[in-house]
């Protein structure tokens, strides 16, 4: 079979299994960290889940975990069900657009978001942020993985001129600051922060 097409639109060739190449790349370093804040068991939601190469991905790393995977888009979601056919603790893959007020998911144990919020207006991470305060119970992660700004420490030039290829791109896109995700995070308090390959973070909120 033919490697599955690269995940990016310029060169969708059609295939029903996206690739984005960052995923190998960074899956395993993300699921050693998540090891130390997932549940031992229960219902992660991925919002913006892409190709759904990490969902697949972590359901075989975390076989006593069900995962619901989801994104906006159409050709995301047929990759999603493509990447995820057969493995038993992954949910068929739900329409979610981050930045509705209302998701078909009553509630989860976390919820976790790689690499959306820097590639989506403002509105999806504050959407973000209201669905995961209206699924999680008290104590429970919010997780947020990619690039992000800090202050006092010095963003990496291969970020900055991400940004401005983001920018290029999108004038709604760009990397967010870790401060002004956090004030926006009403009802979560930013529990860690911690520094993955390839100047990327990952932000773990909980809910109060």
């Amino acid at each position: 079979m033919a490697d599955p097409t690269p995940w990016i639109v310029a060169e969708d060739t059609g295939d029903v299994k996206k690739h984005a190449p960052a995923t190998l790349r960074n899956r395993g370093a993300i699921a050693e960290v998540l090891r130390g804040i997932l549940p031992p068991a229960g219902l992660v939601l991925e919002i913006a889940s892409g190709s759904g190469e990490h969902a697949a991905y972590f359901a075989e790393e975390f076989q006593a975990i069900e995962w619901q995977p989801s994104d906006p888009d159409a050709a995301a979601l047929a990759s999603i069900a493509a990447w995820s056919a057969g493995l038993p603790n992954v949910r068929s893959p739900l329409m979610i657009d981050a930045a509705a007020d209302r998701w078909p998911v009553a509630a989860a144990d976390a919820v976790l978001c790689i690499n959306m919020v820097h590639i989506a207006p403002w509105e999806a991470t504050l959407g973000l942020i209201a669905g995961a305060r209206r699924l999680l119970a008290a104590g429970a992660p919010l997780i947020l993985y990619g690039p992000y700004r800090r202050a006092g420490v010095p963003t990496a030039e291969s970020n900055e001129a991400f940004d401005v290829s983001l920018k290029s791109r999108d004038p709604r896109w760009g990397l967010r600051a870790v401060g002004d995700v956090t004030a926006a995070a009403a009802g979560f308090a930013l529990a860690q922060i911690v520094e993955m390959p390839a100047n990327n973070l990952l932000l773990v909120y909980r809910r109060a």
